[in-house]
């Protein structure tokens, strides 16, 4: 069985969405930061930087949020053949992990980053239920996570993006997010 390695409010929630929409089996191990269990030598060979989420499959060992998320949408399936379509799905997802996220979470950034990044993203919602069109992808897990913890997490108001607002709102009404992200472990 896969295994999720996370801690309290950690990115490991991402993945715990995704392994739910996908309904894979897993079994999620917690690991106590403020004891160091991150940085004992067995979890270092799983994941070598000390860092969570990581997951172990099989023999197969995967850290950072965005790879682990892009080979879960592979193995089951849920990459579309094309290159291209491809291609857009894991630039979605490396948005959401990095320029997002640091536009959101990085306080120096926030003020110039957060209306650039979010009049964007409006406009592409604009008229659609998810980023893609009308599927829900891995790539609205790894945006719409980023999102969601903005407004958990940091208190930001998404009104002057109505498309971003309802998007964030259709997201976090799945049922799946609401027994991953809004219910965090700790």
């Amino acid at each position: 069985m896969l295994k999720l390695y996370g801690a309290a409010f950690s990115r490991a929630s991402i993945v715990k969405w995704y392994l739910e929409e996908l309904n894979v089996p897993y079994e999620f191990v917690m690991l106590d930061m403020k004891a160091g269990e991150h940085k004992q030598p067995d979890y270092l060979q799983i994941n070598p930087m000390g860092k969570v989420p990581a997951i172990v499959d099989g023999d197969f060992k995967l850290w950072e949020s965005g790879a682990i998320l892009i080979y879960l949408a592979e193995k089951y399936g849920k990459m579309p053949d094309s290159l291209e379509y491809r291609s857009i799905i894991n630039q979605w997802v490396y948005f959401g992990s990095s320029t997002l996220g640091n536009g959101l979470f990085i306080e120096a950034n926030r003020e110039k980053e957060m209306p650039r990044l979010l009049t964007s993203l409006n406009e592409i919602l604009s008229g659609k239920p998810f980023l893609l069109g009308e599927e829900f992808t891995v790539a609205d897990v790894a945006v719409g996570s980023i999102l969601a913890f903005g407004i958990q997490m940091l208190k930001l108001d998404y009104s002057d993006y109505p498309a971003v607002s309802d998007y964030v709102k259709r997201l976090t009404e799945r049922s799946v997010y609401k027994n991953t992200i809004a219910q965090p472990t700790v």
